[in-house]
């Protein structure tokens, strides 16, 4: 069947659930499909999607480095919270730490750690404190966009964790907030401050590895399951970043996605992903709460050699292979046409590792003290929000291929 899908510039889709995020902890959500046409054996399904801001933030007049921060808080103290609570103590990024949370015994664990924290419950208490210069929103994903405008509409520059917003329409807010307000809008897409990820960006972008064909990541575990997202808006969200990073932030013409929920209630557990990219470059994005090992990597193949990320690895995490495919030029039977296969030595790159959170925090820190943008501002995280927003729409018409719509610059 020749189903496409055109995506138009439009009014916002309406509210309730959406694209594999819910506040009320389902990720079944269907956005509004109209206008259903035939045309030549075809249909189109024309799906309305707000109007994307084009170009990122412009970098503010560069400010008098200081050496700390007033004060930076930390709202949501679940999973990461705390990792960004002892990232920015160890950094000693700002006099001041506040931590909010509605958990008291949240709040409590983290006091015990780290004597000079504060804490409180109530996130106007971030908001109206005049010494808080920057939040970090580490909430469950149904709440990142309004706890982020919030934010940012106190005057406070943001660190919001991935995905930034639930639709292209909140994400795109936010970046014209953060704008007009003149304050550093980031997202936490942490892998794109690993040394390997970095590693990988700058080998194939000096062309050693030759045209990219493929990609291929894989990102699967035994749980943890979640309740308000699916496995595509969990998981994948980091191999879509790391994949348009090391595309030097192309993105995809075109994005399909296939999953299934087996536990969760119409939550997906197990999903693929396909990104297709011009000049025939495509990638598969294999995600899964479900496999019996735990698995990080990703395959890319180029024209020249080719390359293996492993992230659980302990060592050696990257690995290039001098191996590749030539075919004959020029031949006049089929019977004569073959390949060339060439297997080579395999190269493992020296690595110089750091926390990437830690890597992840100093920048937010230095971004906000200095008036730059960051490497993964509000355009970037906005950009994987627009390739999820796609991959759920496929997901829920069986693995239709997306176009995506107008792409931000």
């Amino acid at each position: 069947m020749n189903d496409f899908i055109m995506i138009n510039e439009k009014t916002p889709m309406e509210n309730g659930y959406r694209n594999g995020v819910s506040k009320n902890g389902h990720a079944n959500g269907l956005p509004k499909a109209e206008n259903v046409n035939g045309a030549n054996g075809k249909s189109a399904i024309e799906l309305e999607r707000p109007i994307a801001i084009v170009n990122p933030r412009p970098a503010a007049a560069v400010k008098e480095q200081r050496a700390q921060l007033r004060g930076i808080g930390v709202v949501g103290l679940g999973y990461w919270g705390p990792n960004w609570v002892r990232n920015l103590h160890q950094s000693q990024a700002a006099r001041r730490i506040i931590a909010c949370d509605l958990d008291q015994k949240r709040r409590s664990h983290v006091s015990q750690l780290y004597s000079d924290l504060e804490t409180t419950s109530h996130f106007e208490d971030l908001l109206n404190d005049n010494d808080i210069e920057g939040i970090v929103v580490a909430t469950p994903v149904g709440t990142h966009y309004a706890m982020a405008k919030r934010a940012l509409e106190a005057g406070k520059s943001v660190l919001v964790e991935k995905p930034m917003a639930t639709s292209n329409e909140e994400a795109n807010d936010l970046v014209k907030t953060a704008r007009e307000k003149n304050l550093v809008l980031m997202v936490g897409h942490t892998f794109e401050y690993s040394a390997p990820v970095l590693k990988m960006h700058d080998i194939i972008a000096s062309g050693e590895l030759g045209d990219v064909f493929y990609i291929s990541s894989v990102r699967a575990n035994l749980g943890l399951f979640q309740r308000d997202v699916n496995v595509t808006w969990d998981l994948a969200t980091h191999d879509i970043s790391i994949i348009l990073n090391l595309m030097g932030g192309r993105e995809p013409e075109a994005v399909s996605c296939q999953g299934e929920s087996h536990y969760g209630h119409g939550v997906e557990d197990v999903a693929m992903l396909t990104l297709r990219f011009e000049r025939n470059v495509i990638a598969f994005i294999h995600v899964s709460w479900l496999d019996p090992d735990k698995i990080r990597r990703t395959t890319v193949v180029g024209s020249r050699k080719m390359l293996v990320y492993d992230d659980t690895a302990p060592q050696e995490k990257i690995r290039i292979y001098d191996k590749g495919v030539t075919a004959q030029k020029y031949y006049d039977t089929f019977g004569e046409f073959q390949f060339s296969y060439r297997y080579g030595d395999i190269q493992i790159p020296r690595i110089e590792e750091k926390e990437p959170l830690f890597c992840e925090c100093e920048h937010f820190v230095n971004c906000i003290k200095s008036g730059q943008t960051p490497n993964t501002d509000g355009v970037n995280g906005a950009r994987v929000v627009s390739v999820l927003e796609a991959a759920n729409y496929s997901l829920r018409r069986g693995g239709l291929m997306v176009p995506l719509g107008a792409a931000l610059r």
